[in-house]
């Protein structure tokens, strides 16, 4: 009868298990200097060896010439454990044994002595799923078992195991296998067998794994049936449902030629070939992040699962972007995928999600943008790994976005306001001072004329340091209020919608902050009658550093091209 792969080629000793030396060099220690616990737990992605570690680790301590680290694999004991039919070496699957009574009947079996071997050996597959009553049942067993047991805890969520369980076993986390040792591993087996593969083929198989040497062996057995004694890439790929590196090179194609329609007619291909869009969103985000990889560590980089041809291609396609790029399509790959899992359209969603990419290789960075105003031409600055090819067909930026920053004409300035702009009016009214004339593209607003000796504007005052001390609902609410000083008090009549805003704590702050002097603060509610707004003189004057900033040459260029109006101007040097 047929022995699939992985089972076939199980390794029988701590020598014959792929990576995990920390494992097998602990281990095999322990059974040297006969410390050998009675409790252990192995952790770790699914085909990473755990239960196959916990055999081996049976057979080592139940060998007629142990307890060895390397067993004979001759003696019945050695036998019978490899076919899994050994009388003291009982494996248990805890997905469908997972209940206290399991748990009872398995503390009752453990005051036995062994049939035969010198240990009797519990493996428990899938540990997590028990439930917290078994574990609680099987706790004082495992913490203090007959000396001829030894318990083996197999899971891949160690996170679920109780820590009173924890506690009591030896942990050992098993790692996923790198991808050139999976390849090794299979190129290995395809000789044994007699399988004639390419580097190609067995690249797309180890990736298939995703660093589980069961699951590469699994399509690696499945493959052979498909194809037969020779591998082709090509088939194998068509089997696995992956995509090849130049079928997702399309994607930066279209984006380095801004191909929106490009774009749509993949997502129609795929349609009429009955592949998953949701398996192409994941390939997608994988293929992004490998290119941003290949950007940042060169195409010599252990982190890429790939062969070396593949890394190559993939460092000269991320040549074509910058780091920011790349870092922007993956984020947007990954939201695709992402929305792709709930779709009931995924068809519309994967549509949106590439014309997405394309929109975001429009984008001009602020940096280039500002760089240009300050070159005077508006050319963006080029060189290093940013420098684009064919900028103007690959990066294009489309009529207002995709023509280059060269060409781009400064707008026309609109033409200054002659009048206060609405916001001022507004802050005026509430203020119930005088509508401040607008500075348009030549004036500031004029400072605040000084008060009579002995006399604070206590509104204005305390609005400004509410707003330093970012209370915004408070500052509104004293707008509307009368503020009234009266030897060391300061009354504040405010209308009751704005009463509860008016928190006395929070007035003295701004009070301390304006003058320094403590004040008991009254606030009461009452009707507040404003005076009419007064209007502004037609000319304001400036001071000297509100004209030098409007006369700077950068200044303007900014103002040309993006608009908008000054409101104020700040010294920072006189800023304490």
């Amino acid at each position: 009868m047929y022995q699939v792969i992985a089972r076939k080629y199980r390794p029988q000793t701590f020598a014959d298990v792929v990576n995990q030396e920390h494992v097998k060099t602990t281990l095999e220690n322990a059974i040297a200097q006969q410390r050998t616990a009675h409790g252990y737990i192995f952790s770790g992605q699914r085909g990473t060896g755990k239960t196959t570690v916990a055999r081996i680790l049976a057979r080592c301590v139940n060998c007629v010439q142990g307890p060895t680290s390397q067993p004979c694999g001759v003696c019945a004991s050695c036998l019978e454990i490899s076919q899994s039919s050994a009388p003291d070496v009982i494996e248990i699957d805890a997905a469908s044994n997972r209940g206290i009574n399991e748990m009872r009947e398995l503390r009752e079996n453990v005051r036995y002595r062994p049939v035969r071997d010198r240990y009797k050996v519990f493996i428990i597959d899938e540990a997590h799923q028990i439930t917290n009553e078994a574990f609680n049942a099987l706790l004082k067993t495992i913490e203090e078992p007959p000396a001829w047991v030894i318990f083996v805890l197999c899971t891949t969520e160690a996170h679920k195991i109780p820590a009173t369980i924890a506690s009591r076993c030896q942990h050992f986390s098993f790692r996923s296998v790198d991808f050139e040792e999976v390849v090794s591993r299979m190129a290995w087996i395809c000789e044994q067998e007699g399988i004639e593969a390419d580097a190609e083929a067995l690249a797309v198989l180890a990736q298939a794994g995703e660093g589980s040497i069961r699951d590469s062996l699994s399509a690696l057995d499945q493959a052979i049936a498909c194809c037969g004694t020779k591998l082709d890439a090509k088939e194998v790929r068509a089997l696995l449902g992956t995509f090849s590196l130049e079928a997702l090179a399309q994607v930066t194609e279209s984006l380095a030629g801004s191909n929106s329609s490009r774009m749509l007619d993949m997502v129609g291909e795929l349609e009429r070939n009955g592949h998953n869009l949701q398996h192409f969103s994941r390939e997608l985000a994988r293929y992004f992040r490998n290119l941003l990889v290949a950007k940042i560590s060169g195409s010599d980089t252990r982190l890429i699962a790939a062969s070396t041809a593949e890394r190559k291609q993939l460092s000269e396609i991320s040549a074509s972007f910058s780091e920011e790029d790349l870092t922007r399509y993956l984020q947007l790959s990954l939201d695709l995928f992402r929305d792709l899992q709930f779709s009931l359209q995924p068809r519309f969603h994967l549509e949106i999600g590439l014309v997405k990419l394309v929109q975001a290789g429009k984008l001009l960075p602020i940096e280039e943008a500002l760089a240009g105003l300050l070159k005077g031409e508006g050319e963006r600055p080029r060189g290093g790994e940013g420098e684009r090819k064919n900028d103007a067909a690959t990066r294009g930026r489309g009529d207002a976005a995709t023509t280059p920053t060269s060409n781009l004409q400064p707008p026309t300035p609109s033409p200054a306001r002659t009048g206060p702009s609405p916001f001022e009016l507004d802050r005026a009214k509430k203020a119930g001072r005088s509508e401040p004339q607008s500075i348009g593209a030549t004036a500031l607003a004029p400072a605040p004329a000084p008060l009579p000796a002995g006399e604070i504007d206590w509104r204005d005052k305390l609005h400004h340091a509410l707003v330093e001390l970012e209370m915004p609902f408070t500052a509104d609410a004293l707008e509307h209020s009368e503020v009234t000083e009266l030897a060391n008090q300061l009354q504040f009549v405010t209308p009751k919608e704005f009463l509860l805003a008016m928190r006395p704590q929070d007035l003295s702050k701004a009070v301390e902050r304006v003058s320094g002097r403590q004040f008991r603060i009254k606030v009461i509610a009452g009707e507040v009658k404003r005076a009419p707004a007064a209007s502004l003189p037609s000319e304001v004057k400036q001071d000297d550093v509100s004209r030098r900033a409007l006369d700077n040459a950068d200044v303007q260029r900014f103002r040309e091209v993006f608009g908008g109006e000054v409101r104020a101007v700040r010294d920072l040097k006189r800023v304490e």
